[in-house]
């Protein structure tokens, strides 16, 4: 797939990989499609894009946790043009013990990071399938894989995008859609404001964080390249796969490196 020409929405397009991604698209060519809850900070993004590449981005301002407004912005959008690629990238999470966590934070974390990413997908995917042509990327994590302490929560969104993720992708194996998860493990970005308020998280990983660029560059070479999943980095994707084949010897032999919030 080239870019040159593709119309891609990016959500969560506000900061973070979405906003790295969303620059790195119209390098190539690509025109934005920016969605986030903060307006402001779209137009910010779309004066330097425009600025930086000549490409004019389109800007929505749309919590994706609320389903009636997801109908009706991706209803808007398609009015206007054909979404050639979907990059579910909104989300959040909090670490907290479970007896601890709240339940506005339980119930919140599955409305955005699940149930508005299938919204996103769900309205998507009838001109995909008339068009017989297209690419959902799913932002999971290397969590979905290999749960930890303090991210019971988190983890189980980010199992749930997965499972949901391998799932479409086999529901669509007989059409040129593509679907395409991402699973990346902790990155130098704003995320952790919320999720690790004390800090400690981000003090103990911070050798090993991935940083932002890398993986923005790393999705849009999956655009141009589709395929089942990007796992990043690979070493870590590698204990991951220990657990799934070995989960208790791998809890109680790497237990003490995992603990790191």
């Amino acid at each position: 797939m080239n870019l040159q020409n593709k119309n891609v929405v990016i959500t969560g397009a506000s900061s973070g990989i979405g906003e790295k991604v969303a620059m790195k698209v119209a390098e190539h060519g690509a025109r934005p499609i920016l969605i986030a809850r903060s307006y402001e900070k779209l137009l910010e993004l779309k004066n330097t894009i425009l600025e930086s590449t000549g490409m004019d981005a389109l800007c929505y301002s749309l919590d994706v946790s609320d389903k009636e407004q997801v109908e009706k912005v991706f209803a808007e959008i398609q009015q206007e043009l054909e979404i050639d690629i979907l990059l579910n990238n909104a989300g959040f999470g909090v670490f907290d013990l479970f007896e601890e966590a709240s339940t506005e934070d339980i119930e919140q974390m599955f409305s955005v990071n699940v149930l508005g990413l299938m919204a996103c997908t769900k309205a998507v995917l009838p001109s995909m399938k008339k068009r017989n042509a297209g690419h959902i990327i799913n932002i999971a994590s290397q969590a979905g894989k290999f749960a930890t302490p303090k991210s019971s929560v988190y983890a189980a969104t980010k199992h749930a995008v997965l499972g949901f993720t391998n799932s479409l992708r086999m529901e669509l194996k007989r059409t040129n859609i593509s679907v395409s998860a991402v699973n990346p493990g902790p990155i130098q970005t704003n995320f952790f404001t919320i999720a690790d308020k004390s800090g400690n998280y981000v003090k103990n990983v911070k050798h090993y964080m991935l940083q932002a660029d890398d993986v923005a560059d790393k999705i849009v070479a999956l655009m141009n390249h589709p395929k089942r999943e990007l796992n990043l980095p690979k070493w870590m994707n590698v204990g991951s796969m220990l657990y799934q084949v070995f989960p208790g010897m791998t809890e109680k032999v790497i237990g003490r490196f995992i603990d790191k919030k």
